[in-house]
């Protein structure tokens, strides 16, 4: 696959770069124009509070990018690595396609951030991000299972702890999930038989004496008092410093006894712009490559960059990472790179800051628009106005205007309908003469044989037969994180796989010991 222009990244820089790509070249833009994306959908990230407070459906906050971005080829996957000399990325399509190799001759790079709890201790075990729709889900279903367990429990401490919720993070995501927490809590506390006596506890950290400090102090001061108001208590100037499966550490010496802890900070810079910056020799400030004001990466003249990862000049100042910026961007980009393709000169990035939002439940907001302050009702009437109007596509507007309708006068839904998650550990089975892994893919995942035969095989050398019982030797991986042979059942045979976190800790158990052989790792079937 080749195409004039590749896009990396399906959030809003990405997505609306792709869109106005497809608008300015008509009908070429299929095979000249790819969007490369991890999931198949535009989130609409302002509203996943709600879908985790249950006041919208995870359907109504997505978009799907075949249809949002008509007229461009979009591909599914992860991005392994970009080859900035060969002008190629690797792309992880899935479990049944191998790595695909998508060359270009322009890269946008749109990619966003990625989830780092790693300077918590415990914090990547046992806290929860709010990133995605499927993170959204996730809150909402724990929060609805502590409920279900601490209207079973017995126990008054372990119901307590059930009934503690902690948010870390005082910005716009922090300040809008509590407050959609604390509506979602008392509004489905009466359904709950043993529940209706207990007090319910939510927790805002936040490591500022302010929060919503990007709107301002007085703003943030009023939802505080809203908040706490509601029965939130607000923590300023402390940090979590440490998480177990019951307790969240504060910085001033005191805990929280909880089982359920939100974590909205904790953002790292995506490791393949990272490894992009590396190539190029770059510096990239807090995280974002640093562009000239026509989202060109400095010193290259066919590497763009807009949104999250990017650092594009506003005034005197970079665009601040928001989706009112992303989305601006992702346009002017799309426009720029069809003045390149057709011989044009790119047009710099300028944008008027029109303001911004947040909701503190209750149908109270706080707003700054155009230099103008609101708070309470009028805020929360602007706050869903505004982004009603900015939601892609009329099915969406009308489906969220049905849901707000119908949350006005009925309680939210608490159904659980999240599966559980994939199991680390699983078995599967190999036909006789199966490749189990070829020579030169990356290395996914831990396997040991259960039974049946596995030959390694490598050109001009003995196969090496390994069978029930037996471990394939760390030898068998390549310098670069691939496979050295190919790996073949030579009879009907059965495998165990070792995949995600529990992969993680036992590539860091098995490095570690001496006692224990080291287990190798092969591509998940």
């Amino acid at each position: 696959m080749k195409f004039d222009v590749v896009i990396a990244g399906g959030g809003f820089a990405g997505a609306y770069c792709a869109r106005a790509l497809a608008r300015e070249l008509g009908a070429t833009a299929q095979t000249r124009v790819a969007l490369v994306a991890q999931e198949n959908v535009l989130t609409f990230q302002p509203m996943l509070a709600e879908v985790a407070g249950s006041s919208l459906s995870p359907l109504d906050v997505v978009n799907p990018l075949r249809d949002f971005c008509r007229g461009v080829n979009v591909l599914r996957g992860t991005i392994r690595a970009v080859d900035w000399a060969k002008k190629s990325l690797c792309l992880d399509a899935g479990r049944f396609t191998p790595d695909h190799v998508i060359e270009f001759e322009h890269l946008v790079i749109a990619i966003g951030s990625v989830v780092d709890f790693s300077q918590v201790p415990g914090m990547a075990q046992h806290g929860l991000p709010l990133k995605t729709v499927a993170h959204a889900l996730r809150l909402r279903s724990a929060v609805i299972n502590r409920l279900e367990e601490a209207n079973l429990t017995t126990d008054p401490l372990a119901r307590r702890h059930l009934l503690t919720f902690v948010v870390v993070g005082g910005g716009y995501t922090g300040v809008e999930t509590a407050g959609q927490l604390v509506d979602l809590l008392q509004d489905v506390q009466e359904l709950y038989s043993n529940l209706h006596r207990e007090k319910i506890r939510v927790v805002l950290v936040h490591s500022r004496g302010h929060l919503l400090a990007e709107i301002g102090e007085k703003l943030g001061d009023y939802a505080q008092c809203v908040l706490e108001s509601r029965g939130t208590e607000v923590r300023l100037n402390t940090r979590v410093i440490e998480v177990t499966a019951d307790r969240a550490m504060l910085s001033d010496g005191s805990f929280i006894e909880t089982h359920t802890i939100l974590s909205t900070v904790g953002n790292a810079t995506h490791p393949v712009v990272l490894d992009l910056c590396r190539q190029l020799t770059l510096d990239p400030p807090r995280g974002r490559i640093p562009t000239d004001a026509f989202m060109r990466v400095q010193g290259q003249t066919q590497l763009w960059a807009a949104g999250d990862c990017a650092a594009v000049p506003w005034g005197a100042e970079a665009s601040p990472p928001t989706a009112q910026f992303a989305s601006r961007q992702g346009v002017q980009l799309g426009r720029n790179l069809a003045r390149v393709l057709q011989g044009g000169e790119p047009l710099p990035f300028s944008h008027r800051h029109l303001g911004q939002l947040a909701t503190v439940g209750n149908r109270a907001a706080v707003a700054e628009i155009m230099g103008f302050r609101f708070s309470g009702f009028l805020a929360w009437w602007l706050w869903r106005s505004i982004y009603l109007a900015k939601l892609p596509g009329i099915a969406r507007k009308l489906r969220v205007m049905i849901d707000w309708s119908f949350e006005l006068f009925f309680p939210r839904d608490i159904s659980l309908l999240l599966p559980p998650p994939e199991e680390p550990l699983r078995a599967v089975h190999y036909r006789q003469d199966a490749v189990i892994f070829a020579r030169g893919t990356p290395v996914q995942g831990f396997f040991s044989v259960q039974d049946g035969r596995v030959e390694a095989r490598r050109p001009g050398e003995p196969a090496q037969h390994f069978t029930r019982g037996q471990l394939l030797d760390g030898a068998l991986q390549a310098a670069d994180g691939t496979w050295s042979c190919d790996a073949v059942a030579s009879e009907p045979t059965n495998v165990l796989l070792v995949r995600g976190l529990a992969l993680e800790l036992l590539r860091r158990n098995t490095s570690s010991s001496a006692e224990t052989p080291p287990l190798a790792a092969a591509p998940l079937a």
